[in-house]
């Protein structure tokens, strides 16, 4: 069952990382003000009694049903992840020995899966701070390239030789894509993604005014600059410039890496996959600034996301012959 399993791991990991999105872009990422339940339910209340308790629990924080819902249902789909990724881990070490990944990876990914329902927690008590925000989405990020690489790895497919330096070009598109994964959730995060909505330039100018020390400030609260008052539009503008530039980054990695996999004609369909999937993805991107961040374009541009990093995590678990 592990192989199939594997599969049906990196799907639901997929869904997670999608409908998180959505949750955190329709503004539901405070639907329900505690964790793990919903204003002290394990679901939503519904009775006009639980409406009622709930209310008084949090004063401040009225109940809207339809952000709940969603909240919840993210909550539970990624409970079931870590379910999923339990028994994966279980089966892994039982059959060891026959396997093609390491029990020790998917013992790890237990681990970063538990890490991910802190932060999770944490996104909701320390209301969306910008940084837990950020950690989720790239843990969530993570745990999808590891089910991938655990699923590719125990599929039989035709490996990819190439030369060692080759190699290591399209390893290192993992860490280009993680990089762009933490700029992208930073903009996010920090409600970044319209700071400036003219493309190519930002606010009609090649290089605009920007503070990085208050856009890039790790510590502090949603909205606010370093030294507590409100973040202002030149620290907006710098998150969103720089993720900018990032996917530049990727996109030059990205046409680098399609040339390589070409070389190799059972590398041909991977490599189609990687340019048609990062140029959608850029697209996408420019959509969202020029239509005023749509939500459909908005999980889209996360799905994107998810999609180059499975195509780069399929490539380079295809280059490796030796178990992880």
């Amino acid at each position: 069952m592990f192989k199939p399993l594997s599969v049906f791991a990196v799907v639901l990991a997929f869904c997670v990382v999608v409908l998180g999105s959505y949750v955190r872009l329709s503004d539901a990422g405070l639907g329900c003000p505690d964790w793990p339940g919903c204003y002290g339910e394990l679901s939503v209340p519904q009775s006009e009694a639980a409406i009622q308790s709930a209310q008084q629990a949090y004063p401040d924080r009225p109940l809207e049903h339809a952000k709940a819902w969603k909240e919840m249902a993210h909550r539970y789909l990624a409970g079931s992840l870590g379910l999923v990724v339990l028994a994966l881990a279980v089966l892994a070490y039982r059959h060891r020995q026959t396997i093609r990944s390491s029990w020790q990876l998917s013992a790890a990914l237990v681990v970063l899966v538990g890490l991910q329902a802190l932060l999770g927690m944490w996104t909701v008590t320390l209301l969306l701070k910008p940084v837990i925000v950020t950690l989720h989405l790239l843990g969530g990020m993570s745990t999808l390239a590891l089910l991938c690489w655990i699923a590719v790895r125990n599929t039989t497919q035709p490996s990819i030789a190439l030369p060692s330096a080759q190699q290591k070009w399209l390893r290192l598109a993992l860490l280009v894509w993680l990089l762009q994964v933490i700029l992208g959730g930073w903009t996010s995060s920090n409600y970044a993604a319209l700071a400036c909505t003219d493309f190519p330039t930002c606010h009609g100018l090649w290089w605009p005014n920007m503070d990085m020390y208050d856009a890039f400030h790790l510590t502090r609260a949603l909205g606010e600059s370093r030294d507590g008052g409100q973040l202002h539009l030149d620290a907006l503008t710098a998150i969103q410039w720089v993720h900018r530039l990032g996917a530049l980054l990727v996109l030059a990695w990205g046409v680098v890496s399609f040339k390589i996999l070409w070389q190799r004609k059972a590398a041909r369909p991977l490599a189609w996959a990687l340019l048609v999937v990062l140029l959608l993805q850029i697209s996408v991107g420019i959509g969202n600034l020029l239509l005023q961040l749509p939500l459909v374009l908005a999980v889209l541009h996360n799905a994107g996301a998810a999609l180059l990093g499975i195509c780069l995590v399929t490539v380079n678990a295809r280059l490796i012959d030796t178990s992880y």
